[in-house]
């Protein structure tokens, strides 16, 4: 099986680059694309409700943990950047770039990407997401309580109530399937791989 090792196609450009990112190599089969290609979605909405809170005035908000020298709007951004890069690392576990390292890397491109250095990692993002969104998270809001055990503040989107908690709830929810996709899609590139061995 031959397997294309250039992550940038000849031509260049924009295009190009999406192209080389986002062609699944041959033998990933239909739904095991579908599950990778939506990860990057399950991960859209709450960052577009995370950037959507840098049009609100903050000057009596709260910034909570975030150190004096990190402004909540940089930490905004930065959160919502980081996780939405991270999400479509799910997309190179069916993508050329996920089983041959691009050219363009210094010093490594061009060499194959072993199995574990892309399967271990994955394996333990999906129990990590899965351990946070899908019960951590769920059992925290059934509880009415954050993430280190507080009571929720009342101003707090989920106990706003009306649209504002329906928006919140819309945007957020997605985050649940994040860790069983990239579960799904990781023991699928692993059995994948292991077969091309």
């Amino acid at each position: 099986m031959s397997l294309h090792t250039d992550a940038r196609p000849a031509g260049g450009g924009v295009r190009a680059a999406w192209k080389a990112a986002h062609t699944p190599v041959a033998g990933v089969p239909r739904w095991v694309r579908i599950c990778a290609f939506a990860i990057p979605f399950t991960v859209l909405p709450s960052g577009l409700w995370r950037l959507g809170l840098l049009f609100v005035d903050h000057s009596s908000a709260d910034s909570g943990q975030l150190p004096d020298w990190l402004p909540l709007e940089v930490y905004v951004v930065l959160l919502s950047v980081v996780s939405e890069l991270l999400a479509f690392t799910a997309v190179g576990l069916v993508a050329a770039w996920g089983e041959v390292l691009p050219r363009w890397i210094p010093v490594l491109g061009g060499r194959r990407v072993p199995v574990a250095a892309a399967g271990v990692p994955a394996a333990l993002g999906a129990v990590a997401l899965t351990a946070l969104w899908t019960v951590l998270a769920a059992l925290t809001q059934l509880a009415g309580t954050t993430l280190q055990g507080d009571p929720v503040p009342a101003d707090f989107p989920s106990e706003v109530g009306g649209w504002t908690a329906l928006w919140f709830y819309v945007c957020y929810a997605p985050l649940v399937l994040w860790g069983p996709l990239l579960g799904v899609v990781t023991v699928a590139y692993w059995r994948r791989r292991r077969r091309m061995s």
